[in-house]
């Protein structure tokens, strides 16, 4: 149940109220730390913005990613078991960014064939505090009356293959990008002002926030190498050679995690006998490894004088 104080704040700036909520779940939440690791913190603040739920972007995912990839609209009325139609007239998404902490990226930087232990731990035990931080900000706008969904966690939502890799029916990076939380690299990772190295999530409401503004001149220009082809380090980190001028080879990259006994090696210490995929060489000891890249960040104060 929400304070008196909460449902005020709720009511009159519910933008303020989620992005708090949230900063505040990851500052306290056990889960965000390591406990085996002298709780060692696994994320950093967490980065908030919002997009409408009817904003178009979502309806040109189907053309970009998959016909079947969910509008807010359809996964919001899929967990609701209700039709679309029956949705209220104005839904929001709520998209958050978990930065990987410094200590985490540093132990990641020297690594040429696999993930540190840190980094794999990190991958593994983050998400499923990204899990916690989905149903808490589903159970906090459901114990304030309103209406919530997280399509991550829904029996609905599932991944498939084509001729370019896997992908699934809500794609969290898709929804950062229509919230305005960053672009997209080289490596098909999502570059925000925290950097490439991160989680994120997101939480479908009928809760009406303020949609954040898209500032990007487009959907890569966060990355050097597409801003003036200055910068192939995601490149030459990969050890699978999956990261090409081309693009990121999703298949190549994943033979090459079990190739190299990924699943087997790393798994002592996880409560599953399943390591995650992702080694995360391209996410550090790059130029957006922990911010957009500062030339990008000099060419636009110069664009802009």
């Amino acid at each position: 149940m929400l304070s008196v104080k909460e449902k005020e704040l709720i009511l009159a700036e519910p933008d303020r109220f989620v992005e708090e909520e949230i900063k505040a779940f990851a500052a306290t939440a056990p889960a965000n730390r390591l406990s085996f690791l002298s709780d060692h913190i696994i994320f950093d603040e967490p980065l908030v913005r919002f997009a409408a739920g009817d904003d178009p972007i979502f309806t040109e995912y189907k053309t970009i990613i998959a016909s079947t990839h969910l509008t807010p609209r359809e996964a919001l009325a899929r967990a609701c078991n209700k039709s679309p139609e029956d949705m209220p007239e104005r839904l929001s998404v709520i998209s958050w960014i978990l930065p990987v902490t410094e200590k985490t990226c540093k132990s990641n930087r020297s690594e040429r064939l696999a993930p540190s232990r840190l980094w794999s731990h990190t991958r593994w035990y983050g998400e499923k505090f990204n899990d916690a931080m989905r149903k808490y900000v589903v159970e906090l706008l459901g114990g304030a009356g309103y209406l919530a969904a997280a399509p991550v966690l829904q029996h609905y939502f599932k991944t498939d293959k084509n001729e370019k890799g896997p992908y699934s029916n809500w794609s969290e990076r898709h929804i950062a990008y229509a919230a305005g939380q960053g672009t997209f690299s080289l490596s098909d990772g999502f570059i925000t002002e925290r950097g490439i190295a991160h989680r994120c999530g997101s939480v479908v409401t009928d809760l009406v926030l303020p949609a954040s503004p898209r500032i990007a001149e487009n959907h890569l220009s966060n990355c050097l190498f597409y801003v003036d082809g200055s910068c192939n380090a995601c490149v030459v980190r990969c050890p699978a050679g999956a990261i090409t001028e081309q693009g990121h080879d999703k298949i190549k990259c994943r033979a090459y995690l079990e190739s190299i006994g990924y699943y087997t090696a790393l798994k002592e210490g996880y409560d599953n006998e399943k390591s995650v995929a992702g080694c995360g060489l391209c996410q550090t000891k790059v130029p957006c490894e922990y911010r957009i890249p500062a030339k990008i960040e000099k060419i636009r104060k110069k664009q802009a004088e």
